[in-house]
């Protein structure tokens, strides 16, 4: 996912819960769905930004490049401006671009 085009927003704000619970029509259905998909944001999220900051990492570490390393700086403050991933799933499960996938109950009698 491209994280810097993301439209969600950066602070809190209140939900319709109705609107949530329309969705698959059980609202702890529907929480469980932003749950595990603001999950695997955060990995992807933790991954890219991991394979950021490698680049920067070297086995022999001075004083000088601990303190005059801007570009590493730069690039973990606006990790840090993103929106949080709860966000973006709530926006992405409201705006129809979460595929759910409910199995089957199989219960004999």
């Amino acid at each position: 996912m491209n994280f810097k085009n993301s439209n969600a927003e950066s602070s809190t704000i209140t939900r319709n819960m109705d609107e949530i619970e329309n969705v698959t029509g059980n609202i702890y259905e529907s929480l469980v769905v932003v749950a595990k998909r603001s999950d695997q944001l955060a990995v992807d999220l933790k991954e890219e930004l991991i394979g950021k900051l490698n680049e920067f990492a070297s086995n022999t570490d001075n004083l000088e490049e601990v303190f005059e390393n801007r570009e590493q700086i730069e690039i973990s403050r606006f990790y840090e401006r993103l929106p949080k991933t709860n966000a973006m799933a709530i926006k992405e499960f409201l705006g129809d671009e979460v595929y759910v996938r409910t199995p089957e109950s199989n219960t004999e009698k």
